[in-house]
């Protein structure tokens, strides 16, 4: 639920239930720096994209992830494992993480898999991170998965952002 307030929506209630595509920012962090990323660690509903605003930011290299466009263009539910989806009318709607499917210590990076050593989608009994990662290159698909996830921008004096749903 969500109430219109001129130039704002304000939300009301919980928010997302997974599975769902989730945009992640932080605001003036490190440096000075915005990171955002699009995030499939809750699970996949539908494509999305974050792209800063012409104009917003100061580049500060050339790197892939220096303010560029963030984000899953695929359509992950028509690659989802049957065991991650979920269906309305026989069609795949969402696909669920494994943490959420399986809801063990391994697939939801707790317990003795809580660190970046011991939790690696590459070790787990089926690789569901791989499935999303080769969908959505530029998009989290695992709680350490960071490392070609995670975007930046420097604000001039402040970024803005355009959220694309369906790209």
């Amino acid at each position: 639920m969500y109430k219109n307030t001129g130039n704002k929506i304000a939300c009301h209630g919980a928010g997302g239930v997974p599975p769902v595509t989730l945009a992640e920012f932080t605001f003036d962090g490190a440096g000075g720096q915005d990171f955002y990323d699009v995030s499939l660690v809750d699970g996949y509903n539908l494509p999305l994209k974050i792209v800063p605003i012409a104009g917003t930011f100061k580049k500060t290299g050339n790197g892939k992830y220096d303010c560029n466009a963030a984000g899953c263009n695929s359509d992950l539910n028509a690659h989802c494992p049957d065991e991650l989806a979920i269906k309305h009318n026989g069609a795949t709607v969402a696909c669920k993480s494994a943490c959420a499917q399986f809801n063990t210590d391994e697939y939801c990076c707790r317990g003795a898999h809580d660190k970046p050593q011991t939790c690696k989608s590459s070790q787990w009994p089926k690789n569901y991170p791989a499935i999303f990662k080769a969908a959505c290159p530029d998009a989290y698909s695992y709680a350490y998965d960071d490392t070609s996830s995670t975007f930046t921008c420097l604000g001039n004096p402040t970024s803005g952002y355009e959220i694309i749903f369906c790209p």
